[in-house]
């Protein structure tokens, strides 16, 4: 007995000391390491921040005009939401919660597009964890009961679907058609129109306009706008900026208990999405590198980041709106297969590695060769 308890003294001591080693940036305040504190290859970090310079998205800086570029083939396709003019490439790297490495202006805030998508699901994580959402499994027109999901078809329809881009929903919303949203390569409109719809949860499909169902009824469910959901539970008790902000569309308006509230979007794929600088993406990241924790505070539960980033039936390199770095179409090779992460259009990422206690955040790095930056940052350590 004696053996024992002396055991799960030391265990407990090392967990104190390890969490006492975990650091939590203050508001406006986040302090530096040389990566040599850490046994990190400093030369070959510099040379994979200089590859991260030199690869810059090629896409136009006006990115009102990149996204008309972008998404030329799909029909009806117009911009609703705002946009703004991107910076140039910028980054940092995160180590035990300090900063190791950091280029461009981090303090800018700039469009993330799909990365929005994380932060979405997130804010159904904080649902499931506050009761307003039983189930993952619960089909979600037993909570909207208005005509989004009307009908056989999208009746089938569960949150865990929407969150796997595995739904299928049918229909228009905002003025945008799911079936006009990345079309396939063949065939035209009325292909498009009269295609067979999938059993939901068996097909992964990217869709922006059924990921805005998604916020449209995440919306509901909460009762007030999800940028405040996200301030009040995530943001503000984080320690992040007041600058970021997220947007829906012009007509992306409804009326919920009699006040007028903006469904937003989950990408800027006709504008709108989150605007936000690199450092509160970073913060971000940090949350969920520490499981849902931020300095001793349990914001967004373990068990929710775990679900949120399994592989989906439909598609083994997708969670919850998560990234994973599983065997599949976009397997990193040489990349451990245990890490996660946000993307967006035009080379946005955060990633995130548990076991190594590492962030990556990385903003306006062309898209093919975020593989091999992260190869570099990797060969680094």
């Amino acid at each position: 007995m004696r053996i024992n308890g002396i055991f799960f003294f030391l265990l407990l001591s090392f967990a104190i000391a390890h969490a006492q080693d975990v650091y939590f940036p203050q508001r406006g305040n986040w302090e530096e390491k040389s990566p040599t504190v850490f046994k990190i290859n400093q030369t070959k970090l510099e040379e994979a921040i200089q590859f991260a310079k030199d690869h810059e998205y090629t896409g136009a800086k006006d990115l009102r005009q990149a996204i008309l570029k972008g998404f030329e083939r799909e029909p009806y396709h117009t911009i609703l939401g705002p946009t703004k003019k991107r910076g140039t490439p910028a980054g940092v790297i995160i180590k035990d919660g300090y900063i190791i490495a950091q280029w461009g202006d981090v303090t800018r805030v700039d469009m993330t597009f799909s990365v929005t998508k994380s932060y979405l699901s997130t804010i159904a994580g904080l649902a499931i964890d506050q009761k307003l959402i039983a189930s993952v499994d619960d089909k979600a027109y037993q909570y909207i009961w208005d005509h989004t999901f009307d009908g056989n078809h999208n009746k089938q329809i569960s949150w865990r679907h929407l969150l796997t881009q595995s739904s299928d929903w049918s229909g228009q919303l905002w003025g945008g058609y799911d079936w006009a949203d990345r079309p396939p390569k063949e065939g035209g409109i009325d292909d498009w129109k009269s295609r067979k719809l999938n059993t939901p949860g068996t097909v992964f499909e990217y869709n922006d306009v059924r990921v805005n169902v998604l916020a449209y009824s995440l919306l509901n469910i909460w009762r007030k706008p999800l940028p405040q959901v996200l301030k009040e539970n995530i943001m503000d008790l984080i320690g992040a900026s007041t600058t970021w902000r997220w947007y829906g569309y012009e007509n992306s308006w409804v009326n919920i208990d009699g006040i007028q509230m903006q469904s937003v979007s989950g990408g800027g794929h006709s504008g709108g999405g989150l605007f936000i600088n690199t450092l509160d993406h970073a913060r971000f990241g940090l949350l969920f590198l520490n499981n849902g924790n931020w300095n001793g505070k349990q914001l967004l539960s373990k068990a929710w980041i775990t679900q949120a980033t399994q592989p989906s039936k439909a598609n083994p390199n997708y969670g919850f709106m998560w990234w994973l770095n599983q065997k599949g179409a976009r397997h990193w090779e040489g990349i451990p297969e245990h890490l996660y992460y946000a993307a967006g259009f035009g080379g946005n990422f955060i990633v995130i590695d548990q076991q190594q206690n590492l962030v990556v955040v990385t903003r306006w790095l062309a898209p093919r060769q975020i593989d091999e930056f992260i190869t570099k940052v990797y060969n680094a350590l």
